[in-house]
């Protein structure tokens, strides 16, 4: 049965409470004095330990006499909450802490010095965060989010790899994004993480020696079905031989066999077509028995037989082909199949996934999805084509531990497999056959390059007249790498680098690793680290100041592609073009129109719309339970929506009301539409009377706002509320009640019988009033966001009344409120909302007069979402400090 937290009102000093109002006047201002001297710059420590130090060891070539870099650490400025050097001390900081500087040969600096300075420079960091958090101030620098670097790492070496597993999830506050400048800290426990990362990453992409010797399995169903048949007819005349002397009994044993071999057709099974002979589809791990073994080549072009694997949909249907122990750690895997559809289908086309597994023992398994998409299977019956996936090894998070330590057939398997999983869904009238895949041969290589050297590596090691000269060699590779890892660099920071490189080639066994080792310092630097250089800017200066052509094309492509600024960007930037209003929509446009713009679709609504309470569910059983098809599809429906509406510049207000769904066939079965093939997510008109469009009654958001069994009123109108109209309601006070199920007067109660008795308790009437009718406008839909109108053999009730006494009549009243009455609020919530994400920061009282004229703009431009985008980018807002 449901249980609801009531929501109550905020505490309010009693009328006649004076004394206690001077407490907590004197409270606060205590609390507040406290927190100016626990913020307060440690400027003693600086001058008779960590000046003395620096004097030593820094002012030789950071001085008056001697700029090295353009630096002088003699004129730092000490007090870094009010000072404006704080961008040169995370620089000493990322270098000290990294052992970078002084240089490594120096004898200036002993690792005790060290240790004292760098912790000294991390409490002071951590102090001026914490003050302009404290103190409202806005916050113009931060590092890049888990996901910005893992995919500015991906843009910057080419690969789409995944490079911060390493890094936690970002903490996002509950009305902020996670890229939040204020939530972004830094430690030096992060710093060596980073650089640990780097070294890795670089050290994936880069290759050694002649190209690797290609591993090939040729394994035709033709083989896998003789292989079942053979041991099918050894029992068989195993069987024969112990009735020999009773006929009967042998006759009936044999039958038995017989039948038993004889799969099911509705179940996956080998086929030869040519006899009707059907064989289960088998497989255990033990002794690796199903293993097949390696072929010398590539043999795809076997002509087709009639024997072949009938894959039917379903994860436990699954055709897994076991490759033994020879595959490699690194390099691409590339799995062709042969396949095409069943005989007589011709309209309906099923879909195929690739996972990667092992099973040592009973209980050590692994198994995950390597396709990134799923890949259809347009081949007609007797006309089969191949499809190919391809897949870095060195992306499979666990491999089996015991290759190479335990032989093929012994305990535990050091085995691994592929398996084939028909992903199709099938709808309604549709018979098994209809969906089955059939797979007549597979081919598997690896390790699979198709150039030596890689691009990666030649991305990073690039052609060069002078590869014979060391020194002229990593001077060219390092000052390429700076450019488009750092977006500016100055030659001083390039000779820096390169002085590096010369101490650890001297130290290093060969040219790679040394340029490795120099390359990821690149990477843990705050210059490819960090956003901006900008210093803080105080809240209390509204005059808003453009930011540098750099800081655009920064601050642009984290907001579009949540990486940072390519080439072209950074051409533009530098020769001062995208400060022409007209290049700057031209830009937007084409990063809109990039493959990398589903990054800003993904995690702007993810973060939007809170999204993450879904990747907590599990696929469940039973009338009320999701399969996992049904739980991805809620995931992604949402995002889809959005990246679809972004495309075709769709109206904001469709977010609320749209004639249309952006669904794939199992969502489109779960709300009851016919004729949505496929699992891709595909634009289709909203049916008659069918009371879906828009986010407000997508599945995946419905049934995270719900409490597992029943819906959940309070939720799903404080979500509206707060992420929809940012309008949140006060939080609820600690130890709030639920509603007492016990009683049994309640229990007889609906619903929003039970909402409404509980509303009338004083306490709880002002903030229940304002979240209950828009909770209550969604009560016609169950916990998975199906529609019912009977709860309980009871109508449903799910009309309601706003504080205002506007009547919400069910989901279609509260679309027709929200579009004619709040379209307003709901437009410039958005803008907010996207504003905040944009500008990796929560917006404040000063931002509101910006807003205003963006919402105007957006209105003028037709009100559609890909307007708001250029929009806001064009703004002084987005492009001011």
């Amino acid at each position: 049965m449901l249980g609801i937290l009531v929501v109550c009102s905020n505490y309010a000093l009693a009328d006649d409470g004076k004394d206690q109002a001077s407490k907590v006047k004197n409270t606060v201002e205590r609390d507040e004095n406290e927190a100016q001297i626990l913020v307060a710059s440690d400027l003693h420590t600086y001058e008779t330990k960590i000046e003395p130090l620096l004097k030593r060891a820094c002012f030789e070539c950071h001085s008056a006499d001697y700029s090295e870099g353009n630096f002088r650490a003699d004129q730092l400025d000490p007090d870094f909450l009010s000072g404006n050097d704080i961008t040169w001390w995370l620089e000493v900081y990322s270098v000290l802490s990294k052992g970078e500087m002084p240089p490594p040969d120096s004898n200036e600096l002993s690792d005790a010095d060290r240790i004292l300075i760098v912790d000294w420079l991390s409490k002071e960091i951590q102090k001026a965060e914490k003050l302009r958090k404290s103190s409202g101030n806005r916050s113009s620098f931060r590092r890049l989010t888990r996901y910005e670097y893992n995919y500015a790492l991906q843009d910057l070496l080419g690969v789409p790899w995944t490079f911060a597993d390493d890094l936690p999830e970002e903490a996002s506050e509950d009305d902020g994004f996670e890229n939040n400048a204020e939530s972004l800290l830094i430690s030096v426990k992060q710093v060596e993480t980073y650089y640990d990362l780097a070294l890795k990453a670089l050290q994936r992409v880069t290759v050694r020696g002649e190209r690797p010797a290609v591993v090939h399995w040729s394994i035709s169903m033709k083989d896998a079905f003789q292989r079942e048949k053979k041991w099918h007819d050894e029992t068989i005349d195993s069987t024969r031989k112990k009735f020999e002397n009773d006929p009967e009994e042998q006759t009936k044993q044999i039958e038995r066999l017989k039948n038993q071999f004889q799969a099911p057709e509705n179940r996956s099974h080998y086929l030869d077509s040519a006899t009707g002979l059907r064989a289960r589809v088998e497989w255990n791990y033990r002794k690796a028995i199903y293993a097949f073994e390696t072929s010398e080549g590539e043999q795809s072009t076997l002509d087709p037989g009639s024997q072949f694997a009938v894959v039917q949909p379903g994860s436990r249907e699954a055709l897994t082909v076991e490759l033994g122990d020879q595959l490699p750690d690194v390099g691409t895997l590339r799995v062709r199949v042969r396949a095409s559809r069943a005989e007589g289908v011709t309209e309906r086309v099923p879909s195929l996934q690739l996972y990667f597994g092992f099973q040592a023992t009973d209980q050590g398994r692994s198994i995950k999805r390597i396709s990134q998409q799923d890949v259809q299977v347009h081949a007609l019956f007797g006309q089969p084509e191949v499809y190919e996936f391809n897949f870095p090894l060195s992306e499979i998070e666990h491999r089996n531990t015991y290759r190479g330590n335990m032989k093929l057939g012994e305990q535990p398997s050091p085995s691994e497999y592929i398996r084939f999983v028909n992903s199709t869904v099938s709808g309604s009238g549709d018979s098994a056959a209809s969906s089955a895949i059939l797979i007549d041969h597979v081919e598997v290589a690896a390790p699979v390059y198709e150039e030596w050297p890689p691009p990666s590596h030649r991305k990073l090691f690039i052609e060069s007249e002078v590869e014979h000269d060391e020194a002229a060699y990593a001077r060219e590779i390092i000052a390429a790498f700076m450019s488009r890892a750092w977006r500016q660099v100055t030659p001083d920071e390039i000779d820096r680098k390169v002085e590096l490189f010369e101490h650890v080639r001297a130290g290093s066994l060969d040219f790679q690793d040394a340029i490795i080792d120099v390359l990821a310092t690149v990477l843990a630097s705050p210059k490819f680290l960090y956003v901006s250089k900008s210093e803080v800017e105080s809240r209390a200066d509204q005059e808003l100041r453009p930011i540098s052509q750099t800081e655009l094309a920064t601050r642009l492509s984290l907001f579009l592609w949540c990486s940072l600024p390519d080439e072209t960007l950074l051409e533009l930037a530098s020769a001062g073009q995208l400060s022409d209003s007209d290049i700057l929509r031209q830009q937007v446009d084409s990063m809109l129109g990039d493959p990398k713009a589903a990054r800003f679709s993904k995690h702007f609504v993810q973060q939007w719309l809170k999204l993450r309470p879904l990747e907590y569910l599990s696929p469940s059983s039973g009338e009320n339970g999701i399969d996992e098809a049904l739980l991805e599809s809620m995931k992604a429906e949402p995002i889809a929506l959005f990246h679809d509406m972004l495309q075709n510049d769709s109206n904001i207000l469709d977010f609320i009301a749209a004639d249309y769904l952006v669904v794939n066939e199992r969502l489109a079965n779960h709300y009851g539409i016919l004729g949505v093939p496929g699992n891709e997510f595909h634009r289709v008109p909203v049916p008659d009377r069918l009371n879906r469009g828009g986010l407000l009654t997508q599945a995946g958001l419905l049934t995270m706002n719900s409490d597992g069994e029943d819906s959940h009123p309070v939720k799903r109108g404080v979500w509206l509320l707060t992420n929809l109209l940012n309008d949140p309601p006060p939080p609820p006070p600690p130890a709030v009640p639920e509603i007492d199920l016990s009683d049994p007067e309640i229990a007889k109660m609906t619903l929003k019988e039970r909402i409404e008795d509980h509303r009338n308790h004083a306490a709880c009437l002002s903030c229940h009033q304002k979240i209950d009718p828009w909770g209550i406008a969604f009560e016609n839909y169950d916990a998975l966001g199906r529609w019912r109108i009977q709860v309980d053999g009871k109508n449903i009730d799910a009309s309601s009344m706003l504080p205002n006494n506007t009547r919400l009549n069910g989901i279609v009243g509260l679309k027709e409120h929200l579009v004619q009455h709040r379209d307003e609020q709901f437009v410039r919530a958005t803008v907010e909302k996207m504003a905040s994400f944009a500008l990796g920061r929560q917006l404040d009282f000063g931002d509101r007069a910006e807003v205003t004229d963006i919402t105007r703009s957006v209105r003028d431009a037709g009100g559609g979402i890909r307007s708001l985008v250029i929009c806001l980018v064009t703004s002084d807002l987005f492009q001011s400090k």
